[in-house]
């Protein structure tokens, strides 16, 4: 599939890659419970206020659940404070808690431990204290207005509460859902990875005047450095030292909190699957650079990767109001949607502004062609289904090489009971993308209701042969990742009224 259509190399990679396997059938988990045996009745909540008593609303409020002597960064919950301030997690387990909420411009508030016993009901109001002045969004801490750092010593906008002690060699990436929503994330991952800015270190002329072990040194000689930190990070991480690298992208964050800098700390993280400490280094990312598209489109997608679609929604839409005109929010908009069986109406909305901004987009007629399509009524929908098949007819004709839109004129076609257009639907689907296997399962269903059984049995080989060849690349890739091995740091909490 092209993207021509977006004129940025970044836009197009996304595209390629989301495009690859939207038609997955939807499934998803909400979230992980901790014990599958345990009891999940308790609930803990309350309001979060400033100094002064009044509400904060929007404010980000972290409920970590720990283990003993560890906070497990699995089981890590994050809520929004409503209009009045008020928040509330609901079907939580026995057992010691950490709670902590934070907001730009008010500082945070923590309490712990927090005990909760089997349906016990606990309300814990907090309220956020601000440690320093707030300081210009031009001039971070640690940081002049230029983004350089100050001549004090370097600090970091929040210790990070977790901590990557190793990796593992992943032969069963976990995650939550079944294998659909697995190759979903890991796709939506490797999108935000390509919407870096920065440079690759084969491109970058500095970095490729020196060696390798020249980096190092000037590392040693030059350790407040953030933007040879950087560098190192970027060398580690094609040698296939991902630990090393995360750890150089952490310093460089650390000594130079840039937006440049935290993004690409977070998709390490994202794609090393780590997603609960992505979400927190996004989460913070987003409280620094409000304006930044792509850190929004990052959290989004590391909320998707945890198994939380609302607030992946909630995130990518928040990135579609920054800039209504870039495509990028919409375009992983529109990949969750393909694979849910849901579709919430700031979604929906959001589509039709794509397509109705940009109009000559293949992806945008497409997306909220699907968007409709999930959304009709039935078979009678006459009005919709004419809407739905008048947008696939545009966008095939803008990308003639969208396999995607083909495929779902033959199923529009299918639903008609119209099996001969749907089979030259299929068949051009095929055409332009061989290996979607979901064409060749289709077809051979319509070639089965028209009494082509012959034709009907080969499709479903082709069918059979790429689903298992596929599922075999898959699991090879994921077998090669090397996993972040992670658990969250015990902080002495600062002591907040309750």
């Amino acid at each position: 599939m092209t993207s021509g259509h977006f004129g940025q190399t970044r836009i197009y990679v996304a595209v390629c890659v989301l495009a690859v396997i939207a038609t997955l059938a939807p499934a998803r988990a909400q979230s992980q419970e901790p014990d599958g045996n345990a009891t999940l009745q308790g609930t803990v909540h309350g309001y979060v206020r400033d100094s002064s008593g009044r509400p904060v609303a929007s404010a980000t409020v972290f409920l970590q659940f720990a283990n003993g002597t560890e906070t497990l960064a699995t089981q890590m919950q994050i809520a929004h404070a409503d209009s009045e301030g008020a928040y509330r997690f609901a079907a939580l387990r026995a057992g010691i808690y950490t709670l902590r909420a934070e907001m730009n411009g008010h500082g945070s508030a923590s309490v712990s431990p927090v005990s909760l016993a089997q349906k016990e009901t606990k309300k814990i109001d907090l309220t956020l204290v601000s440690t320093k002045t707030a300081e210009p969004h031009s001039a971070l801490p640690g940081t002049a207005a230029t983004g350089r750092p100050n001549v004090q010593a370097p600090e970091f906008f929040d210790e990070p509460q977790f901590t990557v002690a190793g990796v593992t060699q992943a032969t069963n990436s976990g995650g939550h859902g079944s294998d659909t929503v697995l190759r979903t994330t890991e796709a939506l991952a490797k999108a935000t990875v390509s919407l870096s800015k920065e440079s690759s270190v084969g491109s970058n002329p500095t970095t490729s005047a020196v060696t390798e072990s020249s980096l190092r040194d000037a590392v040693t000689r030059n350790p407040k450095d953030p933007e040879l930190h950087h560098r190192l990070g970027d060398v580690e991480e094609k040698l296939g030292n991902p630990l090393d690298a995360v750890r150089e992208y952490q310093r460089a964050a650390e000594l130079d909190p840039s937006e440049a800098n935290l993004f690409d700390w977070g998709t390490e993280l994202l794609s090393h699957r780590a997603p609960e400490p992505a979400t927190e280094v996004f989460t913070k990312g987003n409280r620094l650079f409000p304006k930044s598209v792509r850190m929004l489109v990052a959290l989004g997608v590391a909320w998707y990767a945890r198994g939380s679609y609302e607030p992946a929604v909630q995130r990518l839409c928040e990135a579609s109001d920054l800039n209504p005109d870039d495509p990028s929010p919409y375009l992983f908009l529109g990949k969750i949607q393909s694979v849910e069986r849901t579709q919430p109406d700031a979604l929906a909305e959001r589509l039709r502004r794509f397509v109705t901004l940009q109009p000559e987009n293949a992806m945008a007629n497409y997306y909220y062609a699907v968007s409709l399509w999930k959304g009709r009524k039935g078979p009678e929908d006459g009005e919709t289904l004419a809407q739905v098949q008048s947008l696939l007819e545009k966008a095939v004709h803008l990308d003639p090489r969208l396999g995607l839109g083909y495929l779902q004129l033959g199923i529009l076609y299918s639903e008609r009971k119209d099996f001969s257009e749907a089979i030259s639907a299929y068949q051009q689907t095929i055409e332009v993308n061989p290996s979607l296997e979901e064409a060749h399962y289709r077809l051979a269903q319509a070639y089965r209701q028209t009494g082509l059984k012959l034709k009907a049995q080969e499709e479903f080989e082709v069918y059979d042969q790429i689903s298992k060849r596929q599922a075999a690349d898959a699991e090879r890739e994921r077998h090669e990742i090397q996993q972040f091995v992670y658990t969250l740091r015990d902080k002495p909490p600062a002591l907040q009224p309750q």
